[in-house]
């Protein structure tokens, strides 16, 4: 351990922080000025060859492509389709007849079917697709984007039918059912109050839950407990999935018996009640218009780890390929069919043929897609490769020995801290299991605590770092056309993620002295 080193170490996260928040500079050039800084200080103080770092940049970018911004744009693109076809006016036109309170349609929209995304998909989609669709519907999109940010704090530890909880288990040799039961207890305080959180952050203040504080509670609680139940009884694959299902149920039954109650102006989606689509939807348009994402499910469902049969054939049409040529390069897994990203574009694909876009339409709209969207390509490139660099160089881990090291057995308080450190850097709920998972399962047992509970603090730690990773932030922007506008998303949600860390910390701290930590 070395402070000096720490301090290096640092300085691309601080450089980030720095220009994001201060000097307000767009994130591809933020990343891209980072991940310079990164490499020059793996070479000049962490004894990193040029080829090292070189190769650990590759490694990131392609790790970046397949299969993140393969699912970002896939995400994207579907939703393109269904605006191109027409469904999405649809799909509004449904919504907005459930409510056209912009408050309730945060929570069905954001936090039920934003937590549904997560449990099916992940990388992104959980922020890109409800805040199309919000702002689509005349939300305000700074507070929208700030919002489903917030949101999607929670639901990360069991997001790609519970990828970064699974993976966080095979990285460290704990039961996968302890870890699961584990996250699902330690996410369950944050988790109940992120929809009151984002409703207020939509309607600018606490005054914003005036009329709605049952339904929010109520919303809550109909994805919390279920999350909890699963989670804690079944496993990691299903709890986001049957949550959201039960909570889209209960909060769509709750708003249609507050239909006839008087939306305060400041909230409502429409000015005038005529301007609603008076189309009367038959029950095979509406599942027409909503084809694509029942595709995303059904799909993802069937090829995953639930129907092995199915997923276990799919899964071995991959390429291994080691891509890092320094001491401790593992292979990188390219999967070719078993992905979320082409299982979505397959889903969309089919899904936008049945709602009558031809084969040239869907190519138009996939170009559209990719070249209205390469700044957030580029900064999860970015990213990803000064990621790659920073762990393989030693940066990552000298950050995280410091902070072991300041804070002896008082760890558990900062425990989460580590875990929104790694997401700010990756991203990713699954590659901050990668990066910090066995250094929370050694530092537990050096310290005397449950292995368990540290990394499902660090799964905690790593949803609420994804409120501020630039990568987050650049999908959030991008979704609702805003690209370029990442540091004031940052300034914004900032103080969320402050909040929440110093939440999770007295969770993860006190939890375990009253008993509450599952063996």
């Amino acid at each position: 351990m070395n402070f000096g080193l720490f301090l290096l170490a640092l300085i691309p996260i601080i450089w980030l922080i720095i220009a994001l928040a201060v000097m307000k500079m767009p994130g591809y050039q933020a990343c891209l000025i980072a991940l310079v800084i990164g490499a020059v200080i793996a070479m000049a103080a962490f004894n990193s060859s040029g080829s090292n770092v070189a190769t650990a940049a590759l490694e990131g970018v392609l790790n970046a492509l397949w299969p993140i911004i393969l699912v970002i744009i896939a995400a994207l693109f579907t939703y393109n389709i269904t605006l191109e076809t027409g469904a999405m006016d649809k799909i509004k036109a449904m919504l907005a007849s459930v409510s056209t309170d912009q408050r309730i349609l945060l929570l069905i929209i954001a936090w039920g079917f934003g937590n549904f995304m997560e449990g099916m998909a992940g990388f992104g989609t959980a922020v890109a697709i409800p805040a199309s669709i919000l702002v689509g519907l005349g939300f305000d999109p700074i507070p929208t984007v700030v919002a489903c940010l917030v949101i999607n704090s929670t639901p990360t530890a069991f997001g790609s039918v519970g990828v970064p909880t699974t993976t966080m288990a095979a990285v460290t040799g704990l039961s996968a059912t302890s870890l699961s039961a584990n996250v699902a207890l330690i996410e369950c305080v944050i988790m109940f109050i992120s929809p009151i959180i984002a409703v207020m952050i939509l309607g600018k203040g606490a005054k914003a839950m005036k009329g709605v504080w049952g339904i929010t509670i109520v919303s809550s609680l109909a994805f919390t407990l279920p999350c909890f139940i699963v989670g804690r009884f079944v496993g990691a694959e299903l709890p986001n999935i049957v949550g959201s299902i039960v909570c889209m149920a209960v909060t769509i039954l709750m708003a249609r018996k507050m239909r006839d109650r008087e939306v305060p102006q400041e909230y409502s989606t429409v000015s005038d009640s005529s301007q609603l689509s008076t189309e009367k939807l038959t029950f095979g348009s509406a599942v027409n218009a909503w084809l694509p994402f029942i595709l995303i499910f059904v799909i993802l469902v069937i090829t995953s780890s639930l129907v092995p049969f199915i997923h276990d054939p799919l899964s071995k049409i991959a390429s291994a390929v080691t891509i890092y040529n320094g001491k401790g390069a593992s292979p990188l897994t390219f999967t070719w069919i078993n992905t979320p990203g082409v299982l979505i574009f397959i889903a969309a694909i089919i899904g936008g043929l049945a709602q009558g876009a031809k084969g040239s339409t869907l190519g138009r709209v996939f170009v559209k897609t990719v070249t209205g969207n390469w700044k957030t390509i580029v900064t999860i490139c970015s990213v990803l490769a000064l990621a790659k660099i920073m762990t393989h160089s030693g940066m990552t881990g000298e950050i995280a020995a410091v902070l072991v090291a300041a804070t002896g057995t008082a760890f558990p308080i900062i425990s989460p801290l580590i875990g929104t450190i790694g997401a700010f850097v990756t991203g990713s709920g699954t590659s901050t299991s990668v990066l910090f998972g066995d250094l929370q399962r050694q530092t537990a047992q050096a310290i005397g605590a449950n292995p368990a509970w540290l990394c499902a603090a660090n799964e905690l730690g790593a949803g609420i770092g994804k409120m501020i990773s630039p990568q987050g932030i650049a999908i959030g922007t991008s979704a609702v056309a805003l690209a370029g506008s990442e540091s004031v998303v940052l300034r914004k949600v900032a103080k969320y993620c402050l909040l929440f860390v110093v939440i999770a910390g007295v969770i993860c701290y006190v939890f375990p002295m009253i008993g509450l930590v599952i063996h």
